[in-house]
């Protein structure tokens, strides 16, 4: 890079933050107004003085204010009090907006500074590294061919916004991105001005909080909003980027990307304990899909018939598409378009034809689309008869794109997991069974037992199920399901479910009881001549450390299986294996679940290795830090090279969705990001000389401080008797449970158990309260346990730092979740706790073990503070703070109020004020809700 162009550079980041506090300071006000007209004066007044209370506390904690503070809090009668959490969990709606608004910004002043230049993780910074190392042009398209990544949706409820508020939040977006304009009047501006402080009122004037339980179908509504909205139109915008810059630095290739980039969904098809998915909820996901998908495509066929006005006085069309017009006659009747009577436009006439059909296909009318394919074909028709009269242009801005996102959303918009239990699949079996007299009590076998009778039934052709026989509820449910996804591959296409994912895989048996159910409806079938069809596969879930342990034995029986061999062959070669992260976490740890998730990556990978199949990770990460949460292009580069030949999937969860996906920008360059990971990590899979050299002993160490941090971890969360006492009485965990976030219950069983608390809501609870003890408690421990005050081995956890990148993303975890965490405002949550002894103890070692980790972390870092290596999000949190505070503290007040009401009488106003400091806090702490 140029002197002159770093200089421009740091003149226009400058510029840009000086614009990113006008658009704040510019919501701000606005939001005042919205106060004095709907409070008065005094509102705003108690806002502002509680706002700068928070701030000089934050500057400098004074135990005077500090109390004055509090007593300001408590104070406030119910009906200001609600005013003021409103007041504060909007402005950190608005902050939000501005900030993402100021991310779009950044990228394109940096754009128009380096001019030629590349952009650091941009999909051109990965064409051009791969240039610059004279990789050859058949190994980028070997690399090219071989990665894939698949982006999963889940309804997994830690999205607390409502759509209608979304809605809201994008319109300002947009109004707040036309103050850049230059060319904008006196008056214009005026207007716009006027225009948002009417999108704040409606704001402040709509209700934040759902007034009941989303369901299913509501949430799968929910996931489409961002393909309807952004990602129909950025996901093909990524492929013609990547194009672009391949036909840049390697322009003796006419390239067509295949199609490695792709999105899925849970919602609809996630069942594990979720009563509400049923099939035919599953069946009216897919029909919403397809409905989708085809409205999409007739939406830009619509502007293809007003683009393509070439004329045949002028032009010569190829014979092929006069033929294929000609067949369109005698074969589709035209009665949902009208019919194009100029017959010298011969392209509006064929599009005309081709929307019918994309109208049959949707009615199931005949001549219509059977396949995706059959539409692409009419496509590439009108594509190759504008090349034909040297229209290339219009068939490389108007046809390529509408191709591509033919290839990319089918008729089915997105692939459909299916996920359940493995415990429902063993109770279907063993009634199955015990009604077929083949045995009287399946589930009383021995594993070998099992795994010997499923894979016989496998092979033997002959169906275990009868429609004559009567089953009980849940074994109906159990075989419907497999009976749907049957017959949503004969009507949506074999692509649009084809992983059937168990939870708590914990045997080889778990999946072959999947498989063997699938056989009864032909997903699965032994032909006569041998040979193995199969459609559908069984995907094990490995979610708890012991899990993770067992998983690679697993793996290894199910492949000496031949039959079970040769149903992964009928499926590509590629078996896809998901690793959980929430649960994981949950039960050892983020150190552990860290380092155990690593090793069965590699360990796993290994086993297959032995039997030619390549594996998919799919890799469960939440939004959250305590769930695996980060960066989506750095959960890539996370993984070991090697570990991703055979593709990689990722949930994207919650409250992820509206900040990667909401704007169509700022999905972009998430996508783009994505792809300059996966073409990186493919790099080095490639050329594994260009990774940072690792020392033989790292390994060693990192399993030493994971082996520590488990036993000091599980000391707490399961040896210690007070400890679910001191986490439900310091956290609204139970208040989380009435936000109407998600239409899943909060646990699995109806128990206060903790194993049978979902990982979603221990996380949520933590965060809340600002311990964000989930992703972070025990590490500071380990590591000390590991150095010992020895400087040589604390200079070994520096080399790793520097060098090591699972140790590097570790650590740089555990500097955002303690950037987060404040145990000054923890300490008032755990003040609710009744038992004094109790609350002393813990959160001594609590806050003992803050300390330390803070202290490990900043020496190995050799930061002076926390976050110092990515300043632009310390400097986020150190603003967000002091509106986050306040906050916190009314919760606190609310919930001590809310607890001491008798259980019979309740109090619904307090229950909502809690809800929205909820709300409030979740928006204030972003990526920790």
């Amino acid at each position: 890079m140029s002197e002159q162009t770093a200089t421009s550079l740091t003149a226009n980041k400058a510029n840009a933050n000086s614009l990113l506090r006008r658009d704040v300071r510019f919501l701000g006000n606005i939001l005042g107004e919205v106060l004095v007209h709907q409070g008065g004066e005094e509102l705003l007044e108690i806002v502002e003085k509680i706002r700068e209370m928070s701030k000089s506390l934050r500057a400098e904690y004074l135990p005077e204010l500090y109390d004055e503070f509090k007593s300001t809090i408590a104070s406030l009668s119910p009906d200001i009090r609600h005013q003021v959490i409103r007041a504060f969990a909007l402005y950190f709606q608005l902050v939000n907006i501005a900030e993402q608004n100021h991310r779009i910004r950044r990228k394109r002043d940096y754009e128009r500074s380096a001019g030629e230049g590349a952009q650091p993780g941009s999909i051109e910074d990965a064409v051009k590294v791969l240039k610059e190392r004279n990789i050859a042009i058949e190994d980028v398209k070997d690399m090219l061919d071989g990665i894939s990544l698949e982006l999963v949706m889940t309804a997994h409820p830690t999205e607390a916004t409502r759509r209608a508020v979304l809605d809201i939040h994008k319109r300002i977006a947009s109004d707040v991105m036309e103050l850049d304009d230059p060319t904008l009047t006196h008056r214009e501006r005026e207007k716009l001005r006027e225009k948002l402080l009417n999108e704040v009122f409606t704001l402040w004037q709509t209700d934040e909080l759902r007034g009941r339980k989303p369901t299913v179908i509501d949430e799968v509504r929910n996931g489409l909003f961002f393909f309807d909205e952004t990602l129909f139109e950025a996901l093909p915008n990524v492929y013609e980027e990547l194009e672009r810059c391949l036909a840049k630095y390697y322009p003796e290739e006419n390239w067509h990307v295949p199609s490695y980039l792709r999105f899925g969904s849970w919602i609809g098809g996630d069942r594990d304990g979720n009563p509400s998915v049923k099939a035919k909820v599953t069946w009216e996901t897919l029909t919403l899909h397809r409905a989708l998908a085809l409205d999409k495509y007739s939406e830009a066929l619509q502007d293809l018939m007003g683009l393509l006005s070439f004329s045949t006085n002028i032009v010569e069309v190829s014979p092929e598409l006069v033929e294929s017009i000609r067949a369109d006659r005698e074969n589709v009747e035209l009665n949902c378009v009208d019919i194009w009577r100029n017959e010298q436009e011969p392209y509006r006439i064929k599009v005309g034809y081709i929307l019918q059909k994309l109208a049959n296909t949707r009615d199931g009318a005949a001549n219509r689309y059977e396949s995706p394919e059959e539409l692409i074909e009419d496509l590439k028709i009108i594509d190759r008869s504008l090349r034909h009269h040297f229209a290339d242009y219009a068939a490389d801005t108007h046809i390529r794109k509408l191709v591509r996102q033919v290839e990319l959303f089918g008729f089915h918009m997105s692939k459909l997991d299916i996920r359940q239990h493995s415990q429902e699949h063993e109770n279907a079996m063993t009634e199955v069974l015990q009604k077929m007299r083949i045995v009287d009590n399946y589930a009383e076998l021995s594993e070998d037992a099992k795994v010997e009778l499923l894979a016989k039934l496998l092979n033997d052709p002959r169906p275990l199920t009868s429609g004559h026989l009567e089953y009980s509820e849940s074994t109906r449910e159990c075989l419907d399901v497999y009976a749907t996804v049957y017959r949503a591959q004969k009507e949506f296409g074999i692509n649009c479910i084809s992983s059937y994912l168990i939870s708590m895989t914990e045997a080889a048996s778990d999946m072959l009881e999947v498989m063997v159910f699938a056989k009864e409806v032909g997903l699965f079938r032994k032909e006569a001549d041998g040979s193995v069809r199969c459609t559908l596969q069984s995907v094990p879930l490995f979610e708890t450390i012991d899990d993770l342990h067992a998983a690679p034995g697993i793996m290894k029986k199910l492949f000496e299986l031949p039959i079970y061999r040769e149903a992964v062959s009928a499926m590509g070669e590629v078996h896809e294996i998901m690793l959980g992260y929430s649960d994981s976490n949950k039960d050892g740890g983020v150190v552990t679940a860290n380092w155990e998730l690593r090793v069965a990556l590699n360990d796993i990978t290994a086993s297959a290795g032995e039997f030619g199949v390549k594996l998919k990770f799919f890799h469960g990460r939440g939004g959250a830090l305590g769930r695996g949460g980060m960066p989506l292009n750095r959960s890539i580069l996370a993984q070991p090279p090697h570990t991703i030949g055979g593709g990689i999937k990722i949930t994207e969860q919650g409250e992820v969705l509206s900040s990667r996906y909401g704007l169509h920008d700022i999905a972009y360059r998430s996508l783009e990001q994505a792809t300059w990971a996966l073409i990186t990590a493919a790099r080095l899979a490639k050329y594994p000389e260009q990774m940072p050299k690792v020392e033989t002993d790292w390994d060693d160490i990192a399993r030493s401080i994971s082996e520590t941090a488990l036993h000091k971890y599980q000391d707490l969360i399961f040896r210690d008797p007070d400890f679910m006492t001191f986490f439900k009485e310091s956290t609204p965990l139970a208040e989380v449970g009435e936000l109407n976030i998600g239409s899943r219950p909060s646990k699995r069983k109806n128990s206060d158990r903790f194993e049978d608390l979902r990982a979603i809501p221990w996380v949520f609870a933590w965060t809340q309260s600002r311990y964000l003890l989930p992703a972070w408690y025990a590490s500071g421990y380990a590591i000390e346990q590991f150095v010992q005050g020895d400087n040589g081995r604390m200079q070994k956890l520096r080399d790793m730092y520097t060098r090591f990148p699972f140790f590097r993303s570790l650590i740089d975890n555990l500097q955002m979740a303690l950037a987060k965490a404040d145990l000054l405002i923890a300490r008032e949550y755990a003040g609710m706790i009744k038992d004094g002894t109790i609350r002393d103890r813990i959160f001594g070692q609590i806050e003992e073990e803050y300390a330390r980790t803070l202290r490990l972390i900043l020496d190995i870092t050799g930061q002076s503070e926390i976050l110092d290596n990515v300043p632009v999000i310390q400097e986020s949190i150190r603003l967000r703070n002091p509106y986050v505070d306040p906050l916190s503290y009314l919760q606190v007040q609310l919930l001590t109020e809310l607890r001491s009401i008798p259980d019979d009488s309740g109090d619904a106003e307090l229950l909502r004020e809690v809800l929205l400091t909820i709300n409030g806090i979740a928006a204030g702490l972003r990526n920790t809700g």
